[in-house]
């Protein structure tokens, strides 16, 4: 494949005794004229490709279909009225719902698709509603308010606030909310926003959390350096301004809240990796006792309290979900909630006020969110609220494996397939995250149904870094130990080919953001491993990160190049920096969106044209860029584009074979299917395989 041409320039930069060769720096700036042909060029190489990738249009299609489940999330009461956010067969993006009222919809307030709702909360009565737009995938919110009955706007814009949550006060005539990167502020309604009062701060570029009590009496405020990094609680008595300590900073993850028995609750993982649950009164918000122990297998992630002297607690045990029933008094699990199946359930509420009923959702490979309710007096869980669309699971079953890491630590996958394929080696997608504390658990997508049902496998592993086995698990793969994640990985696609699910050239890897990063250091580290890649929205160059997107807050999970040790970490296994001409790279997909905030696409491009001069196999290396779209949210149409253009990719690049019958097909075979994309493609005859979305 011709690529379009890049200078390598002999630029070289000493830092703490490395001397670093950088010669794509130039591609940093996305304003240069020559980066600009440089990336029109890659523009329509891409597009020459993928008009040749037999699967594309029928993924699409397939998509499409499959994205019919829509979405639901369970009910936020203020009063009688209950909102909710939901998308329904058809719609681009979800909306915010009162009964059968829609209260907000981004497409009446955007046609073009383009604006995102990135948050919203309402008043104590239900009667506004506070909520976050942003447009061409920025992240960069206003802050809004509206009635709830007419739709008529109250109040902003309110810039800078990035995802902010919003606690209004008990009377409904203001909110504290956060302003990114400086503090938490209140704004009174109808006051301009440079009015609003600062009422605190931990110092520039620190993260903030709020909560409020359901009786609007006391407001829990969270600080940290990081995303990852430990935080300070603070608990502020409203009727008396004054600010009391929950937690030091640089101790623990805690969360805090009053519940509506008056009693300060705090889920922390001080002295307990997994969490724990502890207590105290809220006067003396700092003298903790303990109520609910540590689960020494299982991760506590969230809970509630229910009328009649019961703690309902949400774990994630080896990244699966359970719902386990704990007695207020003496924390001792008096009982359990039978879930579906074995997937993931999430997102508890209760009425502000309290009462007997909780909600959650619950999901898993093949079944679309739905919304449960518990009754605390029946001790019944039911089917509260279905997806709104219609789905038709294929024939498909979930399992768990485990395989040893380099050092010999359990690693866990979970690997989905057809039940009825009749044996043998098959295209595979491989996905995995391993950072920041954060899960990958079981749950409905239509990009893993649709490769999934055309026959592949889709194995999703939980690596050191993320938060499925609690805060020792996540530490063990940041900062010094990121190499952890990495072998993690390996030792997962050595497992898949061990047990006959794939081989090397069948295996495709798929990853995004900091997913994106492990798949660039498996690309340098194990290029032998696997023969398609994905990497999406990728953190590639580890020495420049910290200098665009929200790098610098992320100093805590990966280090620091300002730092000499940590640069030595970093350079260990920063992927552009360990690109090796002649070797025979995996065909390689690199995506970025131009109105990615989080992370700089130059970390793609950079790495791009490194692999492109680099790679001696003959496989592609191709960039596809994306306006209009950032790091978060998309409309629907958007998102089924890219998971095509994504598979239909590595469908080519592991040797997925035309399939029988995709739904909406005829008996017929596309004729596309036959194309020829270069001597580089395998030839293997199989069916397909998919990903879980982050």
């Amino acid at each position: 494949m011709s690529y379009p041409p890049a200078v390598r320039l002999p630029y070289v930069e000493s830092l703490h005794g490395h001397e670093i060769a950088d010669p794509y720096r130039w591609l940093e700036d996305a304003g240069d004229p020559a980066t600009k042909t440089w990336q029109a060029e890659q523009d329509t190489l891409w597009l020459e490709h993928a008009g040749r990738l037999p699967w594309r249009e029928r993924l699409r299609a397939r998509l499409a279909e499959l994205g019919q489940a829509g979405q639901v999330t369970p009910p936020v009461w203020r009063g009688e009225r209950c909102f909710e956010l939901r998308r329904d067969p058809g719609q681009e993006h979800p909306v915010v719902r009162s009964g059968e009222r829609v209260v907000l919809d981004p497409m009446r307030l955007d046609p073009t698709g383009l604006t995102t709702v990135d948050g919203w909360e309402p008043s104590p009565d239900g009667e506004l509603l506070a909520y976050q737009v942003s447009k061409r995938g920025e992240e960069r919110a206003e802050l809004h308010v509206l009635e709830t009955g007419t739709g008529r706007a109250v109040d902003g814009p309110i810039h800078g606030c990035r995802y902010s949550p919003v606690a209004w006060t008990s009377r409904g005539d203001g909110f504290f909310y956060i302003r990114f990167g400086q503090g938490v502020y209140r704004h009174l309604l109808g006051e301009p926003p440079e009015r609003d009062a600062l009422v605190f701060t931990a110092g520039e570029g620190a993260s903030y959390g709020l909560a409020m009590s359901g009786c609007g009496r006391w407001l829990t405020v969270s600080a940290a350096p990081g995303a990852s990094a430990p935080n300070e609680l603070w608990l502020a008595d409203l009727t008396g301004r004054e600010l009391r300590r929950v937690q030091p900073a640089g101790q623990a993850h805690s969360v805090a809240a009053v519940a509506p028995d008056g009693l300060l609750y705090v889920l922390t993982d001080r002295d307990a990796p997994r969490g724990r649950i502890c207590v105290a009164d809220p006067a003396l918000p700092g003298r903790w006792t303990e109520l609910v122990p540590e689960d020494p297998e299982a991760v506590t992630t969230s809970f509630t309290v229910l009328e009649g002297g019961t703690l309902l607690v949400a774990r994630v045990r080896h990244g699966l979900s359970e719902l386990d029933l704990h007695d207020q008094v003496s924390g001792r699990r008096t009982g359990s909630i039978p879930l579906p199946g074995s997937g993931t359930a999430g997102s508890l509420t209760t009425r502000p006020e309290g009462g007997h009923e909780a909600w959650f959702t619950y999901t898993d490979a093949v079944t679309p969110p739905a919304v449960w309710r518990y009754d605390a007096r029946t001790g019944a869980a039911t089917r509260w609220l279905a997806a709104p669309g219609p789905s038709a699971p294929p024939d498909v079953e979930s399992r768990q494996l485990t395989c040893r890491s380099k050092d010999g630590t359990p690693v866990r996958v979970v690997v989905v397939a057809r039940r009825s394929w009749p044996g043998g080696p098959r295209p595979a997608i491989l996905t995995g995250y391993g950072g920041f504390g954060r899960s990958l658990t079981p749950a409905y997508a239509a990009d893993s149904l649709a490769w999934v049902e055309a026959g592949g496998v889709l194995a999703i592993a939980g690596l050191r870094g993320g938060g499925e086995e609690g805060e020792a698990w996540h530490r063990a793969g940041m900062r010094e130990h990121k190499q952890n994640v990495f072998d993690d990985f390996a030792a997962v696609a050595r497992l898949l080919v061990a047990e006959g699910w794939t081989t090397p050239s069948q295996l495709g890897l798929w990853g995004e953001s900091n997913g994106g990063l492990l798949v660039g250091a498996m690309l340098t580290q194990h290029p032998d491993l696997f023969g398609a890649a994905v990497c999406a929205a990728p953190l590639l160059d580890m020495v420049r990160y910290e200098h665009s997107g929200l790098g610098r807050a992320w100093r805590q999970e990966y280090g620091s190049a300002e730092v000499p040790e940590e640069l030595a970490w970093l350079l260990a296994y920063s992927p552009y920096h360990h690109v090796e001409p002649g070797t025979a790279y995996p065909a390689t997909l690199f995506t970025t969106a131009a109105g990615d905030t989080r992370v700089d696409p130059m970390h793609a491009r950079k790495m791009c044209a490194a692999l492109q001069w680099a790679s001696s196999g003959g496989r592609p290396v191709l960039l596809r860029h994306e306006s209009g779209v950032g790091h978060g949210a998309r409309a629907v149409s958007r998102s089924i584009a890219f998971a095509a253009d994504a598979l239909a990719f590595l469908a080519a690049w592991t040797g997925l074979s035309d399939p029988p019958r995709l739904a909406g097909d005829a008996d017929r075979v596309d004729a596309a299917a036959g194309a020829q994309l270069g001597a580089g493609a395998p030839q293997v005859v199989t069916d397909g395989a998919l990903r879980q979305e982050e």
